[in-house]
Order: structure tokens, then sequence, then C-alpha cells
């Protein structure tokens, strides 16, 4: 081992999760400069961080997306995005990250700088710093590259509830911009599907559109990111949590046609595909043309959408089709696109 990584030909040594030279050596000039912030630097066990009065909110999530850089994206700023992004629905402001790598031997230097500072632009995109993290290394085989958990801290102002015990019969459904585009461009990417029209990740931060809507005085009951088996499974998570039905209109759903070409292609359905920059709100039927504007007017929600409304009966979500028949779309039985985040 050198006395400097080679960050342009240079890969994944076993040395480097052993906590010695080597190790030190990948933190100091890969990691470090990527994500640096003064309590990071500190290299400390943990991180001490001031609390303002509210309430924490954490979240942690795993990320194994395969491929590792897609259109749009990249696993880097996704790890970032998809937990501030869980944090911030729930009505929090993120605070702060920690994050942990999984490195499999052989993986190329260069590759892995280009995702560290793909997390640290997107983490100061979202105003937040990465206090915390470690990194791994296992042998060829027993991995896939690079996996990563992040965990998002969060603050929560006292008062503010988005369960979904909130959700009353007549709530209108929105939904923040088109569906799918996250899960079809990562499908697309990883099949080869030699398609014309470029199909790009929605992956994106959503803390700002969150936070312009909390700030409407609309009522906003209920606030979700459809990520992993996308707007379908969110909304059947609701019906359940909340005893209420929802029933959509099929001529409404906002998916582009490159994502509806894949779903037709593959069979499969766009609801299901994953979101990684929308948020779906649920707010009171009195306030849902207020609610769309304020999010119409965010760049992050400019495509915005009412598409469904809440429903007193059987706790189930119905589309209706353009000839007025409606069909029940459950939630998924197994997992429908794999690896996708």
């Amino acid at each position: 081992m050198g006395r400097s990584l080679n960050l342009k030909h240079g890969v994944v040594e076993l040395a480097h999760g052993s906590g010695g030279r080597a190790s030190a050596l990948l933190t100091k000039e890969l990691f470090l400069p990527a994500l640096a912030n003064a309590e990071l630097c500190k290299a400390d066990d943990g991180a001490v961080f001031a609390v303002e009065a509210g309430r924490l909110v954490v979240s942690t999530d795993s990320h194994v997306i395969s491929p590792l850089f897609f259109p749009g994206g990249d696993i880097g700023s996704l790890s970032v995005f998809g937990s501030v992004n869980d944090v911030a629905v729930m009505g929090a402001k993120p605070q702060h990250l920690t994050a942990g790598f999984i490195l499999e031997e052989g993986y190329p230097l260069a590759d892995l700088k280009r995702i560290a500072e793909s997390m640290g632009q997107a983490a100061k995109a979202c105003g937040v710093s990465v206090i915390a993290a470690d990194t791994k290394v296992v042998k060829r085989g027993e991995a896939d590259d690079v996996f990563i958990t992040t965990t998002c801290i969060g603050l929560m102002p006292e008062g503010l509830n988005l369960d979904a015990s909130n959700i009353q019969s007549g709530d209108q459904v929105l939904i923040s911009g088109s569906m799918g585009e996250h899960g079809a461009a990562v499908l697309a990417s990883r099949e080869d599907l030699g398609l014309h029209a470029a199909i790009e990740s929605d992956s994106q931060p959503v803390h700002g559109l969150v936070n312009a809507l909390l700030n409407s005085g609309a009522k906003i009951h209920f606030m979700r990111d459809p990520t992993r088996g996308g707007v379908a499974t969110v909304l059947n998570e609701v019906v359940n949590m909340a005893g209420k039905g929802i029933k959509m209109d099929e001529q409404v759903l906002p998916v582009r046609e490159p994502v509806r070409a894949v779903s037709e292609l593959l069979g499969l359905d766009p609801l299901y595909f994953a979101c990684e920059g929308r948020v779906v709100v649920i707010c009171a039927a009195a306030d849902a043309e207020q609610t769309l504007k304020v999010m119409q007017a965010h760049p992050a929600g400019l495509g915005s959408v009412n598409i469904g409304e809440v429903v007193d009966g059987l706790p189930h979500l119905t589309v209706r089709n353009s000839w007025g028949g409606e069909r029940i779309v459950n939630m998924l039985a197994g997992d429908q696109l794999p690896r996708i985040c």
C-alpha cells in the first residue's frame, strides 16, 4: 500500500477495511474531501450535535440498487435523498445524516470517488451534514460492489401530526409529479431495453416542497414518498391504516409515455414503479385546490395533480378506467422490481 491512494486506477482492497493505515487513507483522501464537515472531521467514535426544542424523527434506509449509476442519479445521491425524504414527509426538518458503506474488494476507487462526491453534493442540496460514517470491506463475491445505509435525523415541531388517523372521507389524494420514472429508468438501464425515448429517474429532495405545504395553512392530513412499491403500495398502506377506501381515475394518473412503454413492454403496472422524488399528499377536500397550487408553484412539484379521493366503505384501492369499470389494486404479493433503491 503506497502513501496515497491511486484514485484513477486503484481498486478497493481488503486492507481498506482493516482499520489501519489503508483505512485511514481511504477516509482521508476519498471520503473526507467529499463529505467533510467539522463534526465528521473530528474522527471520533460518535458525533455530538445540539438539539433544538421539538421532537426528533429518525429514519434508516439501506441502498442496494443495481446498476449503481443510472439515468438521473446514482447510489450516492439516492442514499441521501432516500433518507432525507423519509424524514421530510413526516413533517420534520432534516438535520443530519450518518452513512455506512459495505464495499466489495476490487471495486474501482474512481467510481467510489464519484459516489462519495455525489453524496456530498446531495447532502449540500438538502442542507444536511454527514456527521458520522463507517466503512467495511468484504471479499470479492460477498457483496455487489457497493451497499450504502444512511440514517437521517430530523426535527419536528410540537403539535404537528401527519398520521393516517387524520384521514377523513372526502379527503383528496394528490401527487407531486409523474409516477414511476425512477423504477422505469433503473429497469431500462439494467435490462438495456434500447428505448429511443430517454427515461431519467425523478430522484430529488422533497423537503422544500414539504416545507412549503406545511407553511401554506392548508389542512394536510398525511404525506408519504412512494418509493419501493410505488404509489399503489403507499395507498394500500393508507387504506389499511385508515380503514377507508381510495378511488382513483386512470385517465388522470400522471404517467409519461416512455414509462408507459416500459410497463407495456414488460407487462408491469406503473402504479407499482418506484418514485424517488415525489410526494403523495392527502388533504382536506376544502383545501385541495389551494394545496395543488402550492405544490405546482414549487420546483419539486411542477407536475402535481389530483389523482383520487378517500371514500367510506371497504378499505380497498380502486382505479376507474375510461369505460367506467373499476379494478381493485392490491398490495404486491412479491417484488415487481428488485434492487431499485
